[in-house]
């Protein structure tokens, strides 16, 4: 009994001195943003790697030959792009990625299965951390510090996931040695999928409606409420999730800020934690000047992790 007491204490005594590790100095705030040319010079780039068999399922891979030089700030930024699950694709999207690459960070940006439903699309990031995983030798990514985010429909594929990765209910689980520490959401569905349904299959434009009628699997494998329940960032948080930083705008006609009700007060209970941005007058897509503003922000919130 006296041997397993001080066991027990030497672990709480271990767990306590590494969560008490002191952070870096390091702010990626502070670090001068590189020029396009530097950025070509000090990356290697490696276009459409493929992690599954689905010609969708590839992803390119931005690798800093400063990074480990981060430290702690050391982060591997995974984006997925928006369209609804159903169209675009990871190069039409690259500003959200290229604040990072400035930085000196390592960046994925991938391409997920379209027009397969919700769920296949989310399923595709598990899939595509564990490649990286089984693959560390040839992309050599600080996995255990692990940044998802994305825009719209990447951005609800990218909070599922990091949400759930400590919760066992979730089907698709992430290898062992894969830390998610943050997680970043450009106007992404956190709940409400209903109302984000409702606005597209009642809309007067055909391609939304098409777009709308994809959200679901149409082969039976999830019910609409199945989806709703396994596949909404909310149903996940918890106060061991790591650090939100939410951006949603006022007019947004895609993703309305009434889906983000009770995501934003779930987030405002640790404000010192997570943060939501709120732009009253912005729409579903950020413009140039509230990029510029948003990621001032964002690297802030990187600072504090």
């Amino acid at each position: 009994m006296i041997k397993y007491t001080h066991l027990k204490i030497t672990l709480v005594t271990i767990l306590t001195l590494a969560s008490c590790a002191p952070k870096s100095n390091i702010s990626l705030s502070s670090i001068e943003d590189k020029t396009d040319d530097q950025i070509t010079k000090d990356y290697t780039i490696l276009k459409d790697v493929s992690y599954g068999d689905h010609k969708e399922q590839g992803m390119d891979i931005y690798l800093s030959k400063e990074a480990t030089q981060l430290e702690d700030k050391n982060f591997t930024v995974v984006f997925l792009h928006g369209g609804g699950y159903y169209l675009s694709d990871k190069s039409r999207e690259e500003r959200y990625i290229q604040p990072y690459l400035k930085k000196g960070l390592n960046v994925v940006n991938m391409n997920y299965r379209l027009k397969k439903g919700i769920p296949i699309a989310t399923e595709d990031l598990t899939i595509a951390l564990n490649f990286l995983k089984s693959k560390s030798n040839d992309y050599p990514l600080n996995l255990e510090n692990i940044i998802v985010t994305g825009f719209s429909a990447g951005a609800q594929i990218a909070s599922t996931v990091g949400l759930s990765q400590n919760n066992s209910d979730y089907p698709y689980k992430l290898d062992e040695g894969i830390r998610i520490n943050g997680i970043i959401n450009f106007s992404g569905p956190t709940d409400r999928l209903d109302i984000v349904e409702d606005i597209f299959v009642n809309n007067e434009i055909i391609l939304l409606q098409d777009i709308g009628k994809s959200f679901f699997p149409q082969d039976g494998s999830f019910t609409k409420e199945e989806v709703r329940s396994v596949f909404e960032p909310i149903n996940y948080f918890d106060k061991n999730d790591p650090p939100f930083f939410l951006w949603y705008g006022g007019k947004d006609d895609q993703v309305p800020p009434t889906t983000a009700k009770e995501f934003v007060v779930l987030l405002n209970k640790d404000k010192n934690k997570n943060k939501a941005v709120y732009y009253p007058d912005a729409g579903h897509s950020p413009n140039k000047v509230e990029l510029k503003n948003t990621y001032d922000d964002i690297f802030q919130f990187l600072d504090n992790l």
